[in-house]
């Protein structure tokens, strides 16, 4: 009877000792990948200036004077413009177009915000819309920096 129960202790004691050293290997396999990950990448901070300038573009269209206005069908749009067509629309008209496509909040966002319907919202939104299309197709050409 002591027999069985020494070998039932050995098996424990063989199994223990092989866990322990899976986890050794694993542990070790952890360190090993983290090491040539650490030799392989490169802080932010690390990089000199010609190599930053290698990680992004600047779109053409909006550097320099030149580039802050564009051209849509034949008509010259610039930021001024862009800013009287926006002050053309009432308050309230002004708020849901800004809200909508400068901040990216949905229609039903910003019925809560200004405690409207959704579909004041979506009245809003595209009346100004279309006055604000009006306005430039008859102002484009007429406005300069």
């Amino acid at each position: 009877m002591i027999e069985p129960d020494r070998t039932d202790w050995q098996v424990r004691c063989a199994f223990n000792a092989f866990c322990k050293r899976v986890l050794e290997n694993e542990a070790i396999n952890i360190y090993n990948e983290r090491q040539q990950r650490l030799t392989k990448e490169m802080t932010f901070s690390d990089l000199t200036p010609q190599e930053e300038n290698q990680l992004f573009t600047l779109d053409k269209q909006y550097e320099g004077d030149e580039g802050r206005d564009f051209q849509v069908a034949g008509k010259k749009i610039t930021p001024k413009l862009l800013a009287e067509a926006m002050r053309t629309l009432p308050k309230e008209k002004r708020k849901t177009v800004l809200l909508y496509y400068f901040f990216n909040k949905s229609d039903v966002e910003i019925g809560q915000l200004l405690d409207i319907p959704r579909s004041t919202v979506q009245y809003r939104r595209t009346s100004s819309f279309e006055r604000l299309k009006r306005f430039l197709e008859e102002h484009a050409d007429d406005w300069d920096d």
